[in-house]
């Protein structure tokens, strides 16, 4: 099986998160997908499949552990494949649960990727909720940014979502990895992204991936989406755009960008470069 291995969301040519990319006549089984993810080891495997009617693209994901229903930096990674192999475009792509797209262009020797997110929404989490989220990562309530408050979010997969105040805080980020994954599966969640806010449209973000058997994903386009819409549910003032700075603390700076209208619920464009891995 041939697969592609391509960093999402770099930062010029370093950074960004590896996503394994596997162009196919026909997708295989998922205990085959599941296998290959698990070989190639990378927070998520995108295996994409040419529609019959040849006018879309079937996708799944598989982290090393487990199939996720949306994965945002391998749909960028894999619109990067795309337009590398079809040519600039737009592709539609047609995942478990939604229908999505990805546009891939080649601009000045780069390949620039950007994906339309699944609907999104956001709900408040509750105290028991939060206890126990900040249980898993031994942080105060007294750590917490209260213009942030708490909360389960969705954009093609659930989410939680917990602002900190201090930047040094988000740096310590710490947890363990088999309490994490029990935790997360039981609760339904890809991942726990931790925010720390540097302005109304500037984050630095940390995620944790146990669900997908991963500590820490260096950049999550899926979350980022989730956020996004997150923040539109808030009317919080960010522009119709927001920037996530996310990997910094694991060396592997990634860099986001979600554009999005006021209208709650609707699609987020999210978009970054891309790289070849050797």
């Amino acid at each position: 099986m041939n697969v592609m291995r391509i960093a999402a969301f770099s930062d010029g040519d370093v950074g960004g998160n590896p996503a394994g990319i596997v162009l196919c006549d026909e997708l295989p089984t998922a205990e085959v997908m599941q296998a290959c993810a698990a070989e190639v080891g990378f927070s998520e495997t995108a295996f994409a499949a040419r529609l019959e009617r040849g006018d879309g693209w079937r996708v799944r994901y598989f982290a090393p552990e487990s199939e996720v229903p949306f994965c945002g930096h391998a749909t960028i990674a894999l619109g990067a494949a795309l337009a590398g192999r079809e040519g600039d475009g737009v592709f539609s792509l047609k995942l478990n649960e939604a229908e999505i797209s990805v546009e891939g262009r080649l601009e000045n020797g780069v390949l620039t990727s950007a994906l339309q997110s699944p609907p999104t929404n956001s709900l408040k989490l509750g105290q028991a909720g939060i206890d126990a989220v900040l249980d898993l990562f031994s942080l105060q309530h007294n750590q917490l940014d209260d213009s942030l408050p708490p909360a389960r979010i969705h954009g093609g997969a659930n989410h939680l979502v917990i602002a900190l105040k201090d930047r040094s805080t988000l740096a310590a980020m710490d947890y363990d990895l088999d309490t994490g994954r029990d935790f997360m599966r039981q609760n339904d969640l890809v991942t726990i992204m931790l925010v720390h806010r540097r302005g109304s449209r500037d984050f630095d973000v940390r995620n944790a991936f146990a669900s997908g058997g991963v500590l820490e994903d260096p950049a999550t386009g899926a979350a980022a989406a989730a956020f996004a819409g997150y923040l539109r549910d808030l009317e919080w003032d960010h522009g119709g755009r927001i920037h996530i700075v996310q990997g910094e603390d694991m060396g592997a700076r990634s860099l986001i960008t979600a554009e999005f209208n006021a209208d709650p619920g609707t699609s987020i464009r999210i978009s970054g470069t891309t790289r070849n891995m050797l």
